[in-house]
Formats: C-alpha cells, sequence, structure tokens
C-alpha cells in the first residue's frame, strides 16, 4: 500500500480529494494522509507566483520526509479584476488587518465587484496537483471550472467562494450543489481526472 501524504490541513478539501482520488483510481492501494497525521506541524511558505509553483512547493514538503507527496493549489481568477483573487484567494483580506476568514474574503471580493454589470462577472476556478516523490520525480496538472460572480451569497454548502460562485450548467452556486454534483463539475474534480491519468502513466512501470 501506498502511502501518501496530501499537504493540507483543511479537511473539506483532504475529504473531497480522498473520495476523487479512489473514484478514479480504484484499482490502487493507498492511503490518503495529512500534514497533521504524519505530525508536521511546520507552515510551507508558498512563495510561489502561480498555482502550479505553489502547488509543488506544497507536495515536495512530504516528499522530503520520506512520503509520496501530493498538493493542491486552488483559488479564483475573476476576469473583471485581472485575475484576483489568483494565488491569493485562501488569504484575499489578510491584507485589511480582518481575522482570517472565509466570510472576510467574501465581503472584500463583492465590495471590489460592486460596480462591474452581470455581464462581466465572469470567472473560473482553478485546481493544480502535483504528485512529488521522495527521490524527486514530480508532475503536475491544472483544472478549470468556469462560472459568473454573483452579488451576493446563495446556499450553505461548501467553503470558501462556493456561495457567490454560479455555474450555468447546472443553475446553481457551488455552494448549493449536493457534494455528488460538485464531485461531476468542480475544478478540483477536472484536475482529478487529469492527475489520476498522468498517475498510470507515472507508476505504469513501478
Amino acid at each position: 500500500m501506498r502511502r501518501i501524504v496530501l499537504a493540507s490541513r483543511n479537511r473539506h478539501k483532504i475529504r473531497e480529494m480522498e473520495v476523487l482520488l479512489h473514484t478514479l483510481l480504484p484499482e490502487e492501494d493507498f492511503v490518503l494522509l495529512s500534514l497533521d497525521d504524519i505530525g508536521y506541524t511546520g507552515e510551507i511558505e508558498e512563495d510561489g507566483t502561480t498555482f502550479e509553483e505553489n502547488a509543488k512547493i506544497k507536495a515536495s514538503v512530504p516528499a522530503s520526509l520520506g512520503y509520496i507527496g501530493i498538493a493542491d493549489d486552488s483559488g479564483l481568477e475573476v476576469d473583471a479584476l485581472n485575475g484576483e483573487p489568483g494565488v491569493y484567494s485562501a488569504r484575499y483580506a489578510d491584507e485589511e488587518g480582518v481575522p482570517h476568514s472565509d466570510e472576510a474574503n467574501n465581503d472584500k471580493l463583492l465590495r471590489k465587484l460592486a460596480s462591474v454589470p452581470d455581464e462581466k462577472r465572469t470567472a473560473r476556478f482553478v485546481s493544480c496537483l502535483s504528485l512529488v516523490t521522495p527521490c524527486g520525480r514530480s508532475f503536475t496538472v491544472r483544472g478549470t471550472c468556469e462560472g459568473v460572480m454573483l452579488w451576493e451569497r446563495r446556499g450553505t454548502g461548501g467553503f470558501g467562494y462556493d456561495p457567490l460562485f454560479y455555474h450555468p450548467p447546472l443553475g446553481k452556486t457551488f455552494a448549493e450543489l449536493t457534494p455528488e454534483e460538485k464531485n461531476s463539475v468542480s475544478h478540483r474534480a477536472h484536475a482529478a481526472i487529469l492527475f489520476a491519468e498522468e498517475w498510470r502513466r507515472f507508476f505504469a512501470h513501478g
């Protein structure tokens, strides 16, 4: 059995990834661990300028401890804001001196979009997944999901920007989707599909 560490402490993300990978790689025997599970208490400095760079930085940490490391770096890109919040999605409101929270991030986004008309509120969720082995081999994939930013929150599920991100094909925000619906269309689901394909090639020879 492969012991794989997802370089995260976000239980939502870990659970989503565990379900996706076991669904997409049913033939593989692995256990997905978190940073907490392996006793890693340090903070990982995400100083990359792209989702791809940050995903590899994070995946390299468990790899340096002898595990197969995987990491997801994901966030929201809003076209009218030149791609903001981008790699700063999780800490978008930090510089305003307010306590770190999804609510604060969403409040800031709504303020910055206050004068942006409906037709220009296009956006996408991005997820980049990276795998790094203890010997330094690696690969990274990118998945996206297109949508529109609403004027106010809708729904109580999900996390992050989900209540503001409206997905036209399903007519719902991400916060209104069931877990099954979300796992069929999300940026993380698309990245996981590509990840599973690359995984099979990567480990084809043991």
